[in-house]
This record gives structure tokens, C-alpha cells and sequence, in this order.
């Protein structure tokens, strides 16, 4: 089994340096050097390079959105709980939504818990509900499915309207 290391020699020279991958072969106890060029380091990784996220990934950005769905949910839970068997809390929730967005998750239950008593049994009870849900209920696999087959089948619908434009008008 060979193990492979890449690494960049320093080089005072006006070009770039170019990088050597050193492979070790564990049973023979020997190293090789092969030069390799820019380009194929690049191929060692399988990932799009994704440019103007800054410190965050795409997957990081999706993963704020859903925490921020997540409690969207959490809500709706909570408020279908509330209005069967709590009518009065289900008032409250309501009248504290019309006045505070949804749009950041976290802030919204800070100022809920911050409001009175009620509301802080309130938020405690959204984020118990917005934990479960994403760790028990979510579907995970069927959001990577759903996923997927969105993008392909609206990629597939814009190319087929694409072509059916382009052969009306070569007519």
C-alpha cells in the first residue's frame, strides 16, 4: 500500500514552485519523488470550488436557512398544539408573531423568551420541538432526493424550452 504526500520545495526563483508528490511503499521501506504539475493537484480534490461565500460554505449557508426553517416549523407545531388545548397561549403566540419576524430563528425566541413568563414557556417549548424535529423527523434523505430531481428536472425543462425557441425561429 503506498502513502502520498504533496508538498511545495521553497524556490527564490521569479516563477511559481513546482510541487513534488513523494509516495513511500510501506513494505519495501522506500520513497520516490515524481514532479507533478499545477494542474494535477487540482484534480486530486472532487469538489467544486465554490467562489464568494468568504468564510462560509454553500453547505453552511443551507444549514443556516434550514435552522432558520426549522424553527419557521417549530412554530406551526407548536401554535396547532396551542390552539386545540391552550386557546389564550395560542392568542399570545399569535399577537407576539405579528409584531417579531421569523426570518432569523435564534432572534426570534431570544425576544419571545424575553417577553413575559408565558412567552419564555413559549420559546423553551419551540426549541424543544425545533430539536426534535430536526434530529427525529426531518427527512434528510428525501430532502437530498427532492433535491436532486428539482434541479434536474427544471435543468431538463429550461433546455427543452431552449431548443423548441431556437428551432421556431430558424423556421
Amino acid at each position: 500500500m503506498e502513502s502520498s504526500t504533496i508538498f511545495t520545495l521553497t524556490n527564490p526563483a521569479l516563477f511559481p514552485p513546482k510541487p513534488y508528490i513523494i509516495t513511500r511503499s510501506p513494505s519495501l521501506g522506500l520513497w520516490k519523488q515524481q514532479r507533478t504539475s499545477p494542474l494535477n493537484i487540482h484534480l486530486h480534490c472532487h469538489k467544486m470550488y465554490v467562489p464568494g461565500f468568504g468564510e462560509a460554505s454553500p453547505e453552511s449557508k443551507a444549514a443556516s436557512n434550514l435552522h432558520n426553517f426549522f424553527t419557521f416549523v417549530a412554530v406551526r407545531i407548536v401554535s396547532a398544539q396551542l390552539e386545540s388545548y391552550n386557546p389564550e397561549a395560542y392568542k399570545e403566540l399569535m399577537e407576539f408573531l405579528d409584531t417579531h419576524s421569523l426570518n432569523d430563528g435564534d432572534k426570534f425566541c431570544a425576544s419571545l423568551m424575553r417577553e413575559s413568563s408565558t412567552h419564555k414557556s413559549l420559546a423553551l417549548r419551540i426549541l424543544e420541538v425545533r430539536s426534535a424535529y430536526c434530529q427525529n423527523d426531518f427527512e434528510w434523505d428525501n430532502l437530498k432526493r427532492l433535491a436532486i430531481k428539482m434541479v434536474s428536472d427544471s435543468n431538463t425543462g429550461l433546455m427543452r424550452d431552449y431548443v423548441l425557441e431556437t428551432i421556431h425561429d430558424d423556421s
